[in-house]
């Protein structure tokens, strides 16, 4: 028996060689995804999805290329440049280590990548003149990244900007004990998603293998590590998804957050990095009606920053937010919805965003008829009626209009999550077994920070009969758009936090 799984293995590797490709190996064997990954780290040392020789190299930059000035980055070729393949499982597009590399270092810094995999980001620290220092828990991974590396740079490329070779070790990310202190310009990493594509074959420290609840404990190690040996004043980008269990989101995304900004980090951008390769037509649109749920999209890149020391100042921030409330409103709705969105990401003309924002959520979480729908940021008495009707209802979609227009300081923030919760207590009652709460807010800048609210209010929402179903955020089909002069990405992004009421109540 085990001889002739041995001899399978062989014939799946073989057949992978000649290009045949993951669905035709499946089909032909009868196995699944997992099962084909087992095969393949188990031959190769790494999980990969093709077996190519060296790439041939047409170019070494991106055709076109301009940075990026929104908090939605949306790539819909992954980019091919140089050495860049997506033939490592779950590797970035090297669009994003570009864009970070380009707005957070000058030429000759000093950038660190310890989830290096096969070296996107190692390649393009060569490329633009940093000092890469790069390292991963495989040995297979790094012997990859190296190959990677080994191009020339024609001096033509450059003129007096010096190309770097980047350094490559086999290492821990969660320690960092050979970096000095305040020793690193840029921390540029991709961690595995606990538990979901597996890197090494169970090699020990490979925190791929991790369930969520012990993977967030082993990245507070990197994230204590990572504020010790940046630089004051300097970034450290991190590119996180969600997961999702038993139909139900899991925000893996906002829980890492909270472990970087719990090691002492400040949060200076979030970025969604919105997927291109989710299915939405065909089976898969049928079935997301059928069973009402949405293919994960997008992720977060998380834009920390490690604060420089200032004395310490008292500041008053300015008063005359008490007059914050909440209104019932009539939410503007499209006429027709030729077709549901049917992932995480919903993506509208700005004309029409709204309106086809709310006939999604009301035609996908209630019948049409029996919702609520309350602005929360509300200071115009003309848009909507304080009195309620005492009636059973299966969606409550709460909105936050006031959030585009307002200058927050924290003040703020905890009277919208005040009225928040408020809403939340006197409605839930009135919200049928099975019924849905949809929340639609946004990020906001205090100073130099963002302030996560769609994370704060996750992070907040305790009541027991509330399941968190679904984040999707929601944005403007128009890339790269915004012209204002500043250092500061634009917000250009809104979610919508969607619960399920998963208890049966009478009133």
């Amino acid at each position: 028996m085990k001889q002739d799984v041995v001899d399978m293995d062989a014939a799946i590797i073989a057949d992978k060689k000649r290009g045949l490709s993951d669905a035709e190996i499946g089909g032909k064997y009868g196995i699944t995804y997992r099962q084909l990954e087992r095969v393949i780290r188990q031959a190769t040392g790494v999980s990969v999805s093709a077996f190519n020789h060296k790439k041939e190299i047409k170019t070494l930059f991106p055709k076109d290329f301009k940075e990026e000035t929104t908090t939605v980055w949306s790539f819909k070729s992954r980019g091919n440049w140089a050495t860049h393949s997506g033939e490592y499982r779950g590797n970035w597009s090297p669009y994003i280590p570009r864009n970070v590399i380009l707005k957070y270092s000058s030429p000759g810094d000093i950038v660190l990548d310890y989830f290096c995999g096969a070296g996107t980001t190692a390649v393009e620290a060569k490329l633009l003149g940093r000092r890469c220092i790069a390292f991963d828990i495989n040995d297979k991974a790094i012997e990859l990244a190296q190959n990677n590396t080994d191009f020339e740079v024609p001096v033509e490329y450059y003129l007096s900007q010096k190309v770097f070779e980047p350094e490559f070790f086999v290492g821990d990310a969660r320690d960092l004990s050979f970096l000095k202190r305040n020793s690193i310009d840029l921390i540029c990493a991709h961690p595995p998603y606990a538990n979901i594509i597996h890197y090494t074959e169970h090699k020990k420290g490979d925190l791929s293998y991790l369930d969520m609840e012990y993977f967030l404990k082993e990245m507070e190690k990197v994230a204590r590590e990572s504020y010790r040996v940046l630089k004051s004043g300097r970034q450290c980008a991190i590119l996180i998804g969600d997961m999702r269990r038993h139909k139900h989101v899991i925000p893996l995304g906002f829980e890492l957050i909270n472990v970087y900004l719990n090691a002492g980090f400040k949060l200076k951008e979030l970025i969604i990095k919105r997927q291109h390769n989710c299915k939405t037509t065909g089976f898969w649109y049928a079935n997301s009606i059928k069973f009402n749920f949405l293919l994960l999209a997008h992720e977060y890149l998380a834009i920390f920053e490690k604060p420089k020391e200032k004395p310490l100042e008292i500041n008053e921030e300015p008063s005359g937010y008490g007059h914050l409330k909440h209104c019932v409103i009539k939410p503007l709705l499209k006429k027709k919805l030729e077709n549901m969105e049917t992932t995480t990401v919903w993506m509208f003309p700005e004309k029409d965003r709204e309106r086809l924002l709310n006939k999604n959520v009301i035609e996908r979480y209630s019948d049409g008829n029996g919702y609520k729908a309350i602005d929360i940021t509300c200071t115009d008495e003309r848009k909507g009626t304080t009195s309620y009707k005492k009636t059973l209802k299966d969606l409550l979609f709460i909105k936050a209009t006031g959030l585009d227009s307002q200058i927050y300081f924290s003040q703020s923030v905890n009277l919208y999550l005040g009225q928040l919760k408020s809403v939340l207590h006197r409605e839930l009652p009135f919200i049928k077994g099975d019924g849905y709460i949809v929340i639609q807010t946004k990020d906001i800048r205090i100073g130099e920070y963002i302030e996560p609210l769609a994370k704060r209010i996750v992070d907040s929402i305790c009541f027991p009969e509330l399941i968190l179903k679904e984040i999707v955020v929601t944005a403007e089909n128009q890339r790269n758009t915004h012209k204002e002069e500043t250092s500061n990405l634009h917000i250009s992004h809104q979610y919508l936090l969607i619960y399920k009421k998963s208890e049966h109540r009478e009133i």
